[in-house]
């Protein structure tokens, strides 16, 4: 049985975000033997979008694709970058004439793999329907591979798990992408696509989804305009792998990834044993 393995890294948060992916993203390509590596970018420039600069560098560890999402757009440069990068993609299920690709088709050494980019509606802009838009996708691509990628940007649990429902069997693997928090959910689907509701942030956890928490904090105290800036503190590295039947283009195995683990337990030099009470 043929297979091709595919490593994804969740949401990249600016320059801390980069900085764990350039460190660690080497060993897990070799560790997982990785024959397509793609990450979503859309939050790596500073926290918003992904420029020439900052794609370069994640081309160089061995990305072969990005993904984006809503704040693809947050940047001028961003945009520009998209008419001529094929391999960085915005969300498919935008409206027609939007600069830039939503879907690519990556040769691997196992065979080619469609990698779609979509994005969500519920809480979210109102764009064109991603569940047609997968379908249209589906219709194009399925003549030349049977593995179907899928990152889908969104907001709503529901959303994302009517999508899988809706496309199980139909895709590869969907994994979700936007929220910056990891689900513990992923699973191969009945009819064998794999799924993750959200892979999570790979970026700063002494944050509020990656941002210094006062801005956010002041945001919900006075709803109020705040300047957001890319927290620094307790980086981690969110990510899933797929293994993929080249011949059928079914999930034959899915691990998701978190690295560092959080600290569970207060550290014995920290904690207060009752010996030391008084």
């Amino acid at each position: 049985m043929s297979s091709v393995n595919i490593l994804f890294i969740g949401d990249i948060i600016g320059n801390p975000g980069l900085e764990i992916t350039q460190t660690f993203l080497p060993g897990l390509i070799q560790k997982y033997k990785a024959e397509l590596v793609i990450c979503n970018g859309e939050n790596v420039a500073d926290g918003k979008g992904c420029t020439e600069k900052e794609a370069k560098i994640l081309f160089d560890l061995g990305v072969h694709v990005i993904t984006g999402g809503n704040h693809t757009w947050d940047k001028h440069p961003s945009q520009e970058y998209l008419k001529t990068e094929p391999r960085s993609l915005r969300p498919l299920n935008y409206p027609k004439g939007t600069h830039g690709n939503g879907y690519i088709i990556w040769e691997t050494s196992k065979g080619k793999v469609a990698v779609v980019n979509l994005q969500g509606r519920t809480f979210m802009t109102a764009i064109d329907c991603p569940f047609r838009a997968a379908e249209w996708v589906i219709s194009k691509v399925k003549n030349e591979t049977k593995i179907i990628f899928i990152d889908f940007h969104a907001e709503a649990t529901a959303e994302k798990m009517a999508l899988a429902n809706f496309l199980d069997g139909k895709v590869s693997c969907i994994v979700g992408t936007h929220t910056h928090i990891q689900t513990s959910d992923e699973r191969i689907m009945p009819n064998g696509t794999g799924f993750i509701t959200d892979v999570g942030m790979t970026g700063p956890y002494d944050s509020v989804i990656g941002m210094k928490t006062v801005a956010a904090i002041n945001r919900f105290l006075y709803q109020t305009p705040q300047k957001y800036e890319t927290a620094k503190d307790n980086v981690h590295l969110s990510g899933i792998f797929f293994k993929v039947d080249t011949e059928t283009g079914k999930t034959l195995e899915l691990e998701r990834i978190f690295f560092p683990e959080f600290e569970k337990v207060t550290s014995k030099s920290n904690a207060e044993t009752p010996a030391s009470k008084t």
